[in-house]
């Protein structure tokens, strides 16, 4: 036990400053130890540095050209430190330096020669952060970033230079610290180089016929009526998108916008598309005002606008009038059908409307606060009208998506599929049903055929519904249909491209396929434009996991635990990686989460057979994993399509007993 004790290492999360000098290598050996003796004076010159010192908080670790100090205190003392160092710089001119920051995994080794060290992913990362710069630059990563902006003094000075790719194909999120008194505000030549390179591919231009609907502007005295405005813009975009001679981008992307004050042929840009309509909503009582204008982004040229002042019983016709405009004003071609379509009156009561829209207002927070409200607010718009098909549509995807991804137990799925044929009966045109209708037949019913229908009907009937096409090429994933599935979530991404989940299941298809570098790539994408999302960071250390890039998995794997309020499981997955590396790491998180699902299970919430399994497979437990297998195979969702394609059950693969339940998913 004394011995064992001995052994033991000890880790921290360390407040990595990175430093070296540029060119070093260039210099005479004389001018090399003059500026390394110059940096390192400078350097322990510093306040921040001295004060760590005097405490017993600060680690170095000296490298050839420069070094690393490695702070036990806060994640703001390196920056400190930075600055101080840069400052002091400037009376140096000869002597360039560049700096990189970094929070993560340190411990203290022993090395080769049996002198003290440090080690760690934290150490790691920070190199690479500081060899994403030049002479003069401070980069900090997403991380520190993350952590230093809630200051006041720091926020104004932190720059997103977007995502730098390092070793082993990582991309890292870097950002810039200057002012007018320290750092280098140029773009360091890694990022301009990438930018050169994008610059040097003519982007095509975006199609004449194509448009982005903006968020609508809500300017009732009620602020509280955002839901009415936002559903108005939706409603006339959802008619526009049954057009098939337009390129329509789907809501959940063109939100990204929303009270955005950019140059309009940006935004149209990022878009793909040549137009935008711009529009505002007024509600009070009764009446109703809106205000759209059509704009030509290119030469930011009014093209049409109109307001309509009416009642609330004539918005549908309003929608209608709208679409009906644009349509004319880009030249559009429209079927009978189509104009039937967009001349839709889905019910005559306003107050079923409204309801229907507050649920939709909410289906969008995705189980955020506020989210149960949904069920309860499309079937108080059904009671008011029973005939009310997008009530029905709306309330059959809320039990469906839940019960497709395992949060509701599959008693749901009855519900969904009553809801979806109601939908269909009284309209049998309506596109999102049919989406919510493949959920159904695929997960629930075991119906490929069927769900494979389904998803071409709906594409049939609106070409620019992003959400079929995803939905389909995760579907099509499932069978190994890679090549047909990465073409539908191109489709996808091009009518939708700023859509958290549809960025994220493009990524999945990739893993799935086994082609981890793009998936990877697409992770780190999707991480860039939305750094917050934890399920993007945990599919990317699932992929770095599969590429042997074990720093980059835990690092990925941390920050989701970190998004979902598990910071407790993250410092203990750091802890064990740094004392008892990868492998160790991955047990002991598989254990806490096996220890979290029984408590979960026996407060009696629904657990998927499926977290058991995927989570016995990481601890290790492969003999308890089958023991789940046949019940994940026989749950109604989505984990168990995915058992011939995830590469996460490849420990179990070879065994015979998997063939054997594998065989036993059976779909028509």
């Amino acid at each position: 036990m004394a011995d064992a004790q001995k052994n033991q290492v000890s880790l921290e999360i360390g407040h990595v400053l990175f430093v070296d000098i540029v060119g070093y290598t260039k210099l005479l050996i004389h001018e090399q130890l003059e500026q390394l003796e110059k940096l390192r004076e400078i350097a322990r010159g510093t306040e921040t540095f001295r004060a760590a010192q005097a405490e017993g908080k600060l680690m170095r670790l000296p490298t050839g050209d420069g070094g690393a100090l490695v702070f036990r205190t806060g994640p703001d003392d390196p920056v400190k430190c930075a600055v101080e160092i840069a400052r002091e710089l400037k009376k140096h001119p000869a002597l360039r330096v560049r700096m990189g920051i970094h929070s993560g995994p340190v411990t203290e080794v022993m090395d080769l020669n049996e002198q003290g060290n440090i080690a760690g992913a934290g150490i790691n990362i920070a190199q690479r952060v500081m060899d994403c710069g030049d002479a003069g630059h401070i980069l900090l990563s997403k991380r520190v970033a993350s952590d230093i902006e809630q200051f006041a003094q720091w926020r104004p000075l932190l720059h997103d230079l977007g995502s730098c790719e390092v070793k082993h194909a990582v991309s890292l999120a870097l950002f810039n610290l200057y002012s007018e008194e320290f750092g280098n505000p140029e773009c360091p030549k890694r990022f301009a180089q990438v930018d050169r390179e994008v610059a040097d591919k003519v982007a095509p231009s975006a199609p004449q016929k194509s448009i982005a609907v903006l968020p609508f502007e809500n300017l009732s005295d009620d602020k509280a009526n955002v839901y009415f405005a936002d559903g108005i813009q939706e409603e006339v975009l959802t008619r526009l998108s049954r057009i098939a001679d337009l390129k329509v981008i789907s809501r959940t992307s063109t939100q990204r916008f929303k009270g955005a004050s950019g140059p309009l042929p940006d935004i149209a840009k990022q878009l793909g598309v040549a137009n935008i309509l711009e529009g505002s909503v007024r509600k009070a009582g009764d009446k109703v005002r809106v205000h759209v204008q059509l704009i030509d982004a290119e030469n930011d040229a009014h093209l049409w606008a109109e307001r309509y002042d009416r009642q609330l019983d004539d918005i549908f016709a309003v929608e209608s009038d709208i679409a009906e405009k644009i349509a004319d004003a880009l030249q559009a071609k429209l079927t009978g059908a189509e104009r039937r379509a967009i001349a839709a009156q889905p019910t005559k009561n306003t107050e079923a409307h409204d309801l229907y829209l507050k649920g939709k207002h909410h289906w969008r927070n995705f189980y955020a606060p506020g989210y149960e409200r949904v069920r309860e607010y499309f079937e108080q718009a059904i009671a008011l009208d029973a005939s009310y098909a997008p009530a029905y549509v709306g309330l059959s995807l809320y039990h469906s998506w839940a019960s497709a991804n395992g949060i509701f137990a599959p008693e749901h799925w009855p519900l969904a599929e009553e809801a979806v044929q109601k939908a269909l009966e009284f309209d049998d045109t309506l596109v999102e049903a049919y989406n919510a209708l493949a959920a159904v037949e695929i997960y629930y019913k075991r119906n490929w055929t069927a769900a494979e229908c389904a998803f071409r009907r709906g594409i049939e009937l609106d070409p620019n519904l992003g959400d079929i096409p995803a939905h389909y090429g995760l579907c099509l994933s499932y069978f190994g249909r890679f090549e047909e599935a990465i073409a539908q979530q191109n489709r996808a991404m091009e009518l939708d491209p700023f859509f958290p989940g549809n960025n994220l299941h493009f990524g999945t298809i990739l893993f799935f396929s086994r082609d981890y570098d793009l998936a990877a790539a697409q992770l780190a994408k999707t991480l860039e434009l939305f750094p917050n999302y934890a399920a993007a960071h945990e599919s990317f250390g699932n992929v770095c996991a599969q590429k042997g890039v074990k720093h980059e998995a835990i690092t990925q794997w941390t920050a989701a635990l970190n998004l979902s309020g598990q910071a407790e499981h993250a410092r203990m997955l750091e802890q064990v990686f740094a004392s008892a590396g990868f492998e160790a790491a991955k047990r002991t998180l598989a254990g806490r989460q096996l220890e979290d699902l029984e408590r979960k299970r026996t407060h009696g919430a629904y657990v998927p057979a499926a977290d058991y399994v995927f989570a016995h497979v990481r601890a290790g437990n492969f003999e308890k994993a089958f023991e789940w297998l046949p019940k994940m195979v026989a749950e109604p969702n989505w984990f168990a399509l995915q058992l011939p394609v995830n590469p996460i059950l490849d420990p179990i693969r070879q065994d015979p007993r998997f063939e054997q339940i594998k065989a036993s998913l059976v779909l028509k």
